[in-house]
């Protein structure tokens, strides 16, 4: 069986860069990793990597808290946070937390016992939410302002603010919202712009326009039902997420209204289908991926004892119209 000594000994180096190689492959340069990588396989050298982490006292693994594992925008910031994790030779260990404190507490032990060596938050924070220990190295992935912590986001409010403005320019006086849970920050953040954007235009905000969701399709085909009802009821729609806005859709047309002629509907998020719709989806791009690329060399930093030049990075949106908005019937 190969050692660590004999790859040394084919590439020509210490036995140290090779180890450097395989825990900190970004602290190598690409000629000597391509070198070492091929060593490694023509020798057939298999690293205990048990004994790696014991030395290195890192455990190579980080944590991410999932709020809600099915949910396709998380699943894409998790892909931006793999790919970063897989560039340094990290495992990814992920959390279903289902939005449970006890479940959060029970995975951040993982990082308290020292079987990870960090954790990145998809949950946004609030004062309700539990805040990590200060041994227990953390990142939000999906923050809101004022997170007392390490976080990578997107400005909210003002991104909801350009998805009402839009519908306003189209001539739209009557805006239907359908929200999110009342107290997750990213409701609250865009709710806010929404709210900015009715008082810019002279728009008196109107309660019963607003119909709460969950962010699931469920939830946006159950609102639609809020707006059905309605005797005088909304030329247009903006939905917190683009989930929720494909199955207000859905129960939208089954009741025989045609998007955007009877109403017009806007999401937030783009997801991969949203382009696919019927009509295609009029939405607010996240950079989803890069979210979780961002937030994961954000704790590889702290992880690597680094101090970060912000605590604090907010990322662009785009702002996509599609074909799910249209000025309202004359």
């Amino acid at each position: 069986m190969s050692t660590i000594r004999d790859v040394a000994k084919e590439v020509g180096c210490s036995t140290a860069t090779v180890s450097r190689a395989l825990s900190h492959p970004e602290k190598v340069s690409k000629a000597s990793l391509k070198r070492i990588h091929a060593a490694i396989e023509k020798l057939q050298y298999r690293p205990n990597m048990l004994s790696q982490q014991f030395r290195n006292k890192q455990a190579n693994t980080i944590v991410i808290l999932v709020p809600d594992i099915a949910n396709l925008f998380f699943s894409t910031v998790i892909s931006g946070i793999e790919n970063v994790a897989q560039s340094k030779g990290f495992n990814v260990l992920l959390g279903d937390t289902r939005d449970s404190s006890e479940r959060e507490k029970n995975f951040i032990k993982l990082v308290e016992t020292k079987q990870a060596d960090g954790v990145i938050q998809l949950r946004p924070y609030s004062k309700n939410s539990m805040l990590p220990k200060k041994f227990v190295t953390a990142v939000n992935a999906c923050g809101c302002e004022d997170t007392p912590y390490p976080a990578v986001r997107i400005d909210n409010a003002d991104a909801a603010r350009q998805v009402t403005e839009h519908l306003i320019s189209l001539g739209h006086k009557k805006i239907g919202l359908i929200s999110g849970l009342t107290d997750n920050p990213h409701t609250i953040d865009r709710l806010k712009g929404y709210k900015q954007a009715l008082a810019q235009a002279g728009i008196e905000f109107d309660p019963a326009l607003v119909a709460e969701g969950d962010f699931t399709l469920w939830s946006g085909l159950n609102a639609s039902e809020h707006f059905i009802r309605m005797t005088d009821r909304p030329t247009a729609i903006f939905s917190m997420n683009d989930e929720m806005a494909i199955g207000a859709m859905k129960g939208l047309k089954a009741k025989g209204l045609k998007i955007p002629e009877d109403i017009s509907i806007a999401g937030f998020d783009d997801l991969e289908f949203s382009k696919y719709s019927d009509p295609p989806l009029t939405t607010v791009a996240q950079p989803a991926e890069k979210l979780g690329e961002k937030s994961a060399e954000l704790l590889f930093q702290l992880i690597d004892g680094e101090t970060s030049a912000q605590n604090e990075y907010v990322l662009p949106v785009e702002f996509i119209i599609r074909q799910s908005t249209a000025p309202p019937r004359s």
